[in-house]
């Protein structure tokens, strides 16, 4: 492990065999050798900042049907609600004022929300906040993406979840691989800053399979890369089964910090969830990213992408002060900046 290791701090290149073995390694000690060369990864890069997104979940509607989401359009156990366009920029300006300098409008993939409806709302937050804007809205034409860019878009987040083709048509009815990966690289074409990422326990996934998804977030040239644990929703059809492991998750984090040691990772909302200390034991493993959700409180217990999900109850001002203490506790700092990849 310690030649890969040493390669992968030298180099930052790492073939899917060396991948597969550092994903492998269920030794603790091992593991936090491993967790402390990612940490080493980051500081040198990165400094000590962590980096807060101010996140409004402004609808849980969605056309898709994936089989481990909780918003997932077969769930007729949800309550549906879509935020209005001029309220989701006043809950942006008040993220704004709470510090916040960049925030991600996240949703299911919603028709509700057309390319003009969402170019409004961009056009509004910018006028109203000196924020940078990070969309999670899903797959889109390119002629959307375009005009949502020109709109004033910095950011575009979409996981592909898993790389495994055979796995993400069988996790995904009616989707299409090529079409996802496709609209990734036209985000990035078009200047946007990318993310992406992917779920870790899915159900039929393999050791090979993450380091699949590592390599082809590398290929193509994610700036921001976001990797949680599979949480069964017990409204959709993998409610049974078991969920991932936050080690895993871990190794994932660290892995991805080695090779690509510039970008942006999140310690996500989800490994939180599956650990009190998930977040701050993923900062240390090689993240450098949180995102606290804005979500005015009556939307916020809706967006049920997976079941327990922590913080739900919180006001905006006292999870800012959580998550700054947060921050602390592991010896970093709040980041003030836009906080994006190089800059």
């Amino acid at each position: 492990m310690v030649d890969i290791l040493d390669k992968a701090m030298r180099s930052h290149d790492l073939d899917k065999c060396e991948i597969v073995r550092l994903l492998s390694i269920d030794d603790g000690v091992q593991q936090e050798v491993l967790f402390k060369a990612a940490d080493e990864t980051r500081q040198q890069y990165l400094g000590t900042d962590v980096h807060l997104r101010g996140l409004i979940e402004f609808s849980n509607y969605c056309m898709n049907d994936c089989m481990y989401c909780g918003i997932r359009r077969g769930n007729r156990t949800l309550e549906r609600y879509r935020i209005q366009p001029d309220e989701v920029i006043k809950v942006a300006a008040q993220a704004y004022r709470l510090g916040y300098r960049t925030i991600v409008l996240q949703s299911g993939e919603d028709g509700y929300y057309t390319g003009d409806v969402m170019c409004y709302i961009i056009r509004g937050i910018k006028e109203a906040a000196d924020v940078a804007i990070t969309l999670s809205i899903g797959e889109r034409s390119y002629d959307d993406y375009k005009r949502m860019k020109e709109a004033g878009a910095d950011r575009y987040l979409m996981r592909f979840e898993t790389s495994n083709r055979e796995l993400y048509k069988k996790l995904h009815p009616r989707m299409d691989f090529d079409n996802r990966i496709q609209c990734l690289k036209d985000i990035k074409s078009l200047g946007y800053e990318l993310g992406s990422g992917f779920l870790v326990g899915l159900p039929g996934q393999t050791v090979e399979d993450i380091a699949d998804d590592i390599l082809l977030l590398k290929e193509l040239g994610a700036d921001m890369v976001g990797i949680g644990p599979f949480i069964p929703h017990p409204d959709t059809p993998l409610r049974s089964c078991n969920s991932g492991s936050l080690d895993m998750v871990l190794k994932a984090v660290a892995v991805l910090r080695l090779i690509m040691p510039d970008i942006n990772i999140p310690a996500t909302t989800a490994v939180g969830t599956s650990d009190p200390f998930g977040r701050q034991k993923a900062l240390k493993a090689g993240a450098n990213v949180i995102m606290p959700n804005v979500t005015p409180l009556e939307y916020r217990q809706l967006y049920q992408l997976y079941p327990g999900k922590i913080c739900i109850g919180e006001n905006p001002q006292d999870c800012r002060i959580c998550v700054e203490g947060l921050i602390r506790s592991v010896g970093r700092t709040v980041g003030t900046g836009y906080g994006g990849h190089n800059g």
